[in-house]
This record gives C-alpha cells, sequence and structure tokens, in this order.
C-alpha cells in the first residue's frame, strides 16, 4: 500500500504553515539527573519506564491532599512523553545541567534570600513571585519550557507576523518576521523584544531587551522554580515542523551576567485538537488580599514583626 508523503504546506505570504494547535507537555525534566552523567538519550524502553514512574507518581496523590482535583486538569495533557527518549531538556553543556552562576548572580541570589528570610514574603505585593500574583508564570519564555497542566499553544501566522498564544495566563507573544529591527536598547520587556526570520523551512526567534523580572520556569515536578535572568539575556529559539504532527523546538539562552556560559535545550511540540480555553487565575484577586492581610494581623499579635 503506497502512503502519500507529507510535504510542507506554505501559506500565501510564503511562510511555511504551522499555525493550529500545540502542545509541549511532556515528563522530561529541565536538568538531567546527575547520576545519569552525561547519557543524553534513554532506551525507548527506559524512557517508557521513567513515563510511567512520572505518572504513577503524579496519580498517587492522597485524596485528602487539596490539590487532588489537579489530576483532573492535568489528565489532559495529551499524553505527556519523554521528549525524544532525552534524559533532560537541556542537552549543553553535556552534563544536561544549566551552568553555574557568575558571581555577581551568586551574589544577587544570596541578597534576595537573605530579604525573605529578614523580612518574610508577605511585606507587600511586590514581594510576592510573579505567578502567584498572576502576571506570568515563567511558561510563556522565551524560552518556553511548558507548564504543569494545560501545557497548550495556538500558533497563528499573518502576513509579517507570528503568533504564539498559550493556554496557561493568556499569554501572546506577536513575533514580526518581516525584517523589522529590535526596539531601542532602552526599552524593556518582560519577556523580552522577540523578531523572527525565517531559515529555509525553520523559523529563528531573536529575543532581547528583557527586564531583571524576567522569569522562565517549566513545571515545579521537571524544572527548577530558582532560575532567574538578568538585562543582557538574550534567547535564540528555532521552530522546525518535521511531519504533519510535530515541531521540533530548539532554544539557546545567553546571559553572562547570570550564568557563566550559554545553555541550549529542545522539545517536541505535538498537534492537539484546539481550541485553547479561557484560562482565570484568580490569585492575585483574592488569594493575594488575604495573605497580605493575615500577615497585618501576624504582625499586629508578634509585636509587629512579620515571621519570615
Amino acid at each position: 500500500q503506497r502512503t502519500t508523503k507529507w510535504v510542507l504546506a506554505h501559506l500565501p505570504d510564503g511562510q511555511p504553515d504551522f499555525q493550529g494547535y500545540w502542545t509541549n507537555a511532556t515528563y522530561t525534566p529541565l536538568e538531567r539527573d546527575r547520576e545519569l552523567g552525561t547519557k543524553e538519550f534513554f532506551t525507548p524502553e527506559e524512557a517508557a519506564a521513567y513515563a510511567k514512574k512520572r505518572a504513577d507518581i503524579e496519580n498517587n496523590q492522597p485524596k485528602d491532599n487539596i490539590h487532588y482535583d489537579d489530576r483532573i486538569w492535568q489528565d489532559e495533557s495529551y499524553g505527556k512523553v519523554v521528549s525524544r527518549n532525552r534524559t533532560s531538556l537541556v542537552f549543553d553543556p553535556p552534563d544536561g545541567r544549566i551552568p553555574e552562576l557568575t558571581p555577581t548572580a551568586k551574589a544577587l541570589a544570596a541578597a534576595r534570600a537573605e530579604f525573605v528570610r529578614a523580612h518574610g514574603a508577605s511585606e507587600e505585593a511586590s514581594s510576592r513571585s510573579l505567578g502567584e500574583r498572576c502576571i506570568s508564570w515563567g511558561n510563556e519564555g522565551p524560552p518556553m519550557l511548558g507548564s504543569t497542566y494545560q501545557a497548550n499553544l495556538h500558533f497563528i501566522q499573518t502576513p509579517g507576523r507570528f503568533t504564539v498564544r498559550h493556554e496557561i495566563m493568556n499569554g501572546i507573544r506577536i513575533i514580526p518576521v518581516d525584517g523589522t529591527p529590535h526596539v531601542a536598547k532602552s526599552v524593556r520587556l518582560l519577556h523580552g523584544d522577540s523578531r523572527g526570520k525565517w531559515e529555509g523551512d525553520t523559523l529563528v526567534v531573536d529575543t532581547t531587551n528583557f527586564t531583571d523580572r524576567t522569569p522562565f520556569r517549566g513545571p515545579p515536578a521537571t524544572a527548577r522554580q530558582d532560575i532567574f535572568s538578568g538585562r543582557e539575556l538574550h534567547v535564540v529559539e528555532r521552530f522546525t515542523r518535521v511531519d504533519a504532527d510535530t515541531i521540533l523546538y530548539r532554544f539557546t539562552v545567553d546571559d553572562p551576567g547570570t550564568f557563566v556560559k550559554p545553555w541550549s535545550g529542545e522539545m517536541l511540540m505535538r498537534r492537539m485538537d484546539g481550541p485553547l480555553f479561557e484560562y482565570a487565575c484568580h490569585e492575585g484577586n483574592y488569594g493575594l488580599a488575604n495573605i497580605l492581610s493575615a500577615a497585618r494581623v501576624e504582625e499586629k499579635t508578634s509585636g509587629g514583626q512579620t515571621a519570615p
């Protein structure tokens, strides 16, 4: 029986057609377990066993756990897989781990930790995380590392623009692909200024002009939550559609003020059925106000000092 070979379609303006709904849900951790050393790939059998282990962990939450219902939401992650049988998303450096922080970044991390220890995290709204304040989970990137649940994306293409819409946090990134330059260096954006170009059928996206509050984190179960970056952050992403149902996504992070050297990773995006649904995050409306008001009550009962 003859099968028709898949051919990448192109839109009327010449852009390769990446439109549609995709998921980047995966069990693959951002960083490799140290015990695996430089082992970059699992065997198919090892990958299946690892995925089963992770699935068992996620499904073993006791019913009296307040997050038990998360299983209902997370089961829609369209068959989480071990991406390309990789032992980690990071493949460079060869040990599959994020490089060491620079001395300046280590000092900054220590100062932030000391502030939290001395003042707690309930002094004011700005002392709480961007995720808790429903501003950004970090999955929007760049780089885009997925989310705990609803790790779903919608790619929309119009003449001169490539748009990435995230289901979690409703993050939308409109990427010019018409050759226009980056904005002035004095302009700083939480998720940076992205500019794309086509190299053959691969979309290459260059992002600069970040702030020093930019987050990029994957799900807590697969990515460290203490990752931070600086204003020198420079991210290059490459999107290559390899077949009708798969996009290979690669990225390189270069932040000389934070990491001693650049690091790179990759993951697969798999086609899924749409549409995306509204993600309504209310912690910033109710939970945050309650956290702060409770901290004020604690101050009154403890002599004016909020516990760290």
